[in-house]
């Protein structure tokens, strides 16, 4: 027990004590009583109890006394003085370095007031009473108790000077500074400590001991009370207004915005959520979260996860903001969980996810988790099962969480081979929910018809989400009348053929950025040599530009347009007919020269037009979209930019002319349109390849300006199925959780453990709602994940505001006299605004004190209608069991709603800013 140092009443309880001589027994008897086992010095120390120091020479001398036998001598000691062991006479502190044995001696309680009834405290001097206490597995009389200087923060100069045992604890140190403070009990307080650096720390956990705090004689404790706003007087208040302008603000408790540190919305959205469920507001409020604070939890975060909400809700509370800094608990989050540090775009539903967990921990009731063994129900009834279940969770988890979100579904798993059934019951924190996912995908394409007349085409197919090329061919053949056969499918970027693709491919491999063009052609058609008689010749288009060499000597070949899939006749692939045929696909933009251009140019023109090196292959790069319609279906950048793709020698080396004037030369290249020479075979009337065949066409810039046409060549038009949208119909909350509760299979990447087939196996799973919690937690999974493309699903979820019923998903056995615990009211969503990439959170919450609805953007808060909280930003819902709702009796709605509180509005359309 707490003593505080030079206390008045100790000394003048001390005057008070005279000798009762009438009672002194014999010095014999005096003898055996104060050095007897029982009640004397040689009682052995026991934890908790009192023992009293008693200078050594008046020992000694009542030692004498008592030996002689003879109470009239002269070695009556006289009363109890103890002088000799304080430093002095005001506060009677003892002096350092005191022996047993040399200066005192110890006596236990009963002996100490023998002494006292027999022979008298000399004035004035208070006893000097020591606890006896365990150090190391040891029992001692602390002689020297720890002296702590006690202030407040808001006097730093005025010390009070407290002794504690080593062994009290720090509450104790708390309930003594408080009452010498005089601090009421509705105050919150806390502990820092000045350590030997010269800075503060706090003491956070309470119930160690003053040795296990390292608390040492002289140090400085500080108590700090937490002000009327909810922050503490060490912290600067963090909030948007000046501490003078917010000073006398008093608003509704909870309509409190907080600030955006930096992408932070994710974090604000989620705590908004969280800080309107009642029951646990109300926890964090009355400071019931103190005396449950676990601080040596391996799996918790020491309570900092706890301290540091509890410090936003008591702000957002008190009514005393507008908004609050959430920078300390951000901090705090970033430190424990390093996925959520910096300032990166987040899910709400992931930080919920992780802030849910943390706070549990923090609060767990049960300090030392025993091992439990998960058991099947090998038959046994349900209930029996489910009762065990919940049981050994609670064993091992118990906390205002677990009271307040965990719930219980039933998962059976059936094998496919031996038909064994596994039946376990597992908590929940939450329920994911999946969205009825339409099996339909929408996919843009353009048509490149063989007849050079026509523009290609864009359309917009639906086309099945899990489909194959092939089912994008019939998709457009009933655009177009085209044979499905008589197509073939590529990916376009940067003027060239990333991917060729074959027919049974997956559709999954083409994301929606991909620019997919579709070219017609012959039936009898194949890319590559085989017993087909037409061969299919990817066409690069590329322009001669003068490298930037001093002399020139170097020329460097760009690609630019579109590249093509031409048909050639077996029997017609010769470098002359190639180049005739090309002409032709070509004509629709360039311009066959007139006799006069070819007068001009026969002069010029070289012998062998068979001269031309070889093909080769490989491909790569990503997509981009198709630009305006001036530009065409553009698979690069529009207008004259190109990409380099080849540096080849001066004129000497160039591919050569026939006498007959050429617009172009014609080049077997690789994939990617440079020059490969390494694979070709040739004589002077075909032409044979031993690998797969690109052919370039190389324009010199006179000639490409002259015949030409660049805005022709990018012309397109627009099917009318381009015109067509897909609507997506609303799905309601309960086909949602009905989809939650299919029956499914198990994916290859996570199957089952049969222990009857002892192999894995891809189970069927089903889940089943058992038990519901007293808060719901409903995540809409919005977003999709697979191997080759991420979408999120804009579909419009209708939810209920009042009465969501779950007694048709709970297969326990039900309670038919309290419908009231299987419905459910709203009470907070988390919103989700935008894409993949970038998007913006905020939040619709009920005021558990006015019940009126407010939507909260950051540090904006305006209040908003029912009818406004529906949209196809839902994201996550939070819904409050009605019988819980009745059990905390909340104050009526007032009639007129609160004032806006910052700039914003509530959402009229699905639009809306993001970070």
């Amino acid at each position: 027990m707490a003593a505080v140092a030079a206390d008045p009443a100790a000394v003048d309880a001390a005057e008070d004590q005279e000798p009762q001589r009438k009672a002194v027994p014999g010095l014999e008897s005096q003898r055996r009583q104060i050095k007897s086992s029982e009640s004397g010095r040689e009682r052995p120390l026991r934890a908790g109890e009192s023992w009293f120091l008693v200078e050594q020479h008046w020992y000694q001398q009542w030692e004498l006394y008592v030996q002689g036998g003879d109470q009239d001598s002269s070695t009556f000691p006289g009363c109890i003085n103890n002088a000799k062991l304080f430093e002095d006479q005001v506060n009677w502190r003892l002096k350092k370095g005191l022996v047993e044995g040399e200066d005192y001696v110890l006596l236990p309680e009963a002996a100490w007031h023998y002494l006292v009834s027999w022979y008298g405290l000399e004035h004035g001097q208070p006893p000097i009473e020591r606890k006896v206490v365990e150090l190391l597995s040891i029992q001692e009389v602390e002689v020297y108790p720890v002296e702590l200087l006690l202030v407040q923060h808001s006097d730093m100069d005025t010390p009070c000077t407290a002794q504690f045992s080593h062994t009290d604890s720090v509450d104790l140190v708390l309930r003594t500074a408080r009452e010498q403070f005089l601090v009421s009990p509705q105050e919150e307080t806390r502990l820092w400590v000045k350590n030997a650096e010269g800075s503060f720390e706090r003491l956070c956990n309470t119930r160690v001991t003053v040795l296990d705090a390292a608390l040492k004689t002289g140090q400085l404790v500080v108590m700090e009370t937490r002000n009327k706003d909810g922050t503490w007087p060490s912290a600067q208040p963090h909030t948007t207004k000046s501490a003078s302008e917010d000073e006398n603000f008093q608003g509704q408790p909870g309509i409190c915005g907080l600030t955006n540190l930096g992408n932070t919305c994710f974090m604000n959205s989620a705590l908004q959520c969280l800080s309107n469920v009642p029951q646990l507001t109300e926890y964090f409020l009355k400071n019931r979260y103190l005396e449950e604070l676990n601080f040596c939890n391996p799996l918790g975060m020491k309570g900092e996860i706890a301290e540091a909400y509890a410090d936003l809700v008591k702000q957002a509370w008190s009514g005393h903001h507008r908004s609050i800094v959430p920078h300390v608990f951000k901090t705090k989050v970033g430190h424990f969980a390093s996925q959520f540090l910096g300032y990166q775009q987040h899910d709400s539903q992931e930080l919920l996810s992780f802030l849910l967990d943390g706070l549990h921990e923090d609060l767990n009731r049960v300090k030392k988790k025993e091992y439990v063994e998960l058991c099947d129900a090998a038959g046994r009834p349900d209930q029996e099962v489910a009762q065990e279940a919940w049981q050994n969770h609670k064993r091992r988890n118990d906390s205002v969480i677990v009271d307040t979100f965990h719930g219980l579904f039933k998962s059976t798993l059936v094998c496919p081979d031996c038909g064994n059934v596994s039946v376990t019951f597992d908590p929940f924190c939450y329920l994911s929910v999946p969205l009825p996912v339409s099996h339909k995908r929408v996919m843009e394409v353009f048509f490149v018809s063989m007849d050079p007349r026509r523009k290609p085409e864009q359309h917009r197919l639906v086309v099945p989400k899990k489909g194959k090329i092939s089912d994008l061919c019939v998709a457009l053949a009933k655009h177009t009348g085209v044979s499905p056969e008589r197509m073939m499918v590529a990916d376009v970027f940067s003027h060239r053929f990333y991917k060729i693709y074959q027919l049974e491919e997956s559709l999954s491999s083409i994301l929606d950025r991909d620019d997919i063009f579709i070219y017609e052609v012959s039936g009898r058609s194949a890319i590559g040599e085989n017993s087909r008689e037409d061969v299919v010749l990817p066409i690069y288009l590329r322009e001669r530009t003068p490298a930037r060499d001093y002399n020139n000597s170097y020329y460097g070949l760009m690609l630019f347009g579109h590249p093509l899939l031409v048909s050639v006749p077996r029997d017609r692939l010769s470098w002359d007919a190639l180049y005739h045929i090309l002409l032709y696909r070509l004509s629709r933009y360039v311009t066959r020269p007139s006799s006069d251009d070819e007068d001009d140019g026969d002069e010029k023109d070289l012998e062998d037009k068979d001269n031309i090196p070889k093909p080769g292959h490989v491909a790569g790069g990503s997509s981009q979209d198709p630009g305006p319609e001036q530009a065409g279906p553009s698979s690069g950048v529009a207008g004259g930019s190109r990409a380099p793709v080849d540096n080849s020698p001066g004129p000497s080396h160039w591919p050569q002319r026939a006498r007959r004037k050429h617009l172009f030369t014609l080049q077997t290249v690789n994939s990617n349109g440079t020059s490969d020479r390494s694979t070709f075979n040739e004589d002077t009337h075909g032409v044979s390849f031993s690998s797969q065949p690109y052919i370039a066409i190389d324009w010199e810039p006179e000639m490409k300006k002259r015949y030409y046409d660049e805005v022709e060549a990018e012309g397109y038009v627009k099917h009318d199925c381009v015109g067509y949208v897909l609507k997506k119909a609303p799905v309601r909350l309960q086909e949602c959780i009905e989809l939650f509760t299919t029956v499914e299979t198990l994916e290859k990447e996570n199957p089952w453990y049969c222990p009857s087939c002892k192999q894995h196996q891809l189970a069927t799973k089903k889940l089943d709602l058992w038990m519901l919690p007293e808060t719901l937690i409903i995540h809409l999974k919005r977003f999709s994940y697979t191997k080759f493309s991420r979408e999120k699903l804009d579909t419009l979820v209708e939810f209920p505001i009042r009465d969501l019923d779950f007694s048709e998903f709970v297969i326990k056995p039900q309670n038919e006299s309290a419908p009231e615990l299987y419905k459910y009211d709203l009470i907070a969503v988390s919103n989700h605004y935008g894409g993949l990439r970038d998007g913006h959170y905020t939040t619709f919450a009920c005021n558990k004190d006015s019940g009126q609805w407010h939507y909260f953007d950051d540090s904006s808060v305006s209040p908003v209608t029912e009818n406004q909280i529906e949209s196809k930003a839902a994201y996550v819902l939070f819904y409050q069991r009605q019988d819980v709702a009745r059990r905390l009796q909340p104050q009526p709605a007032s009639s007129d709603p609160p004032a806006s509180l910052g700039s914003s509005s509530p959402p009229n359309s699905e639009f809306m800013d993001v970070n």
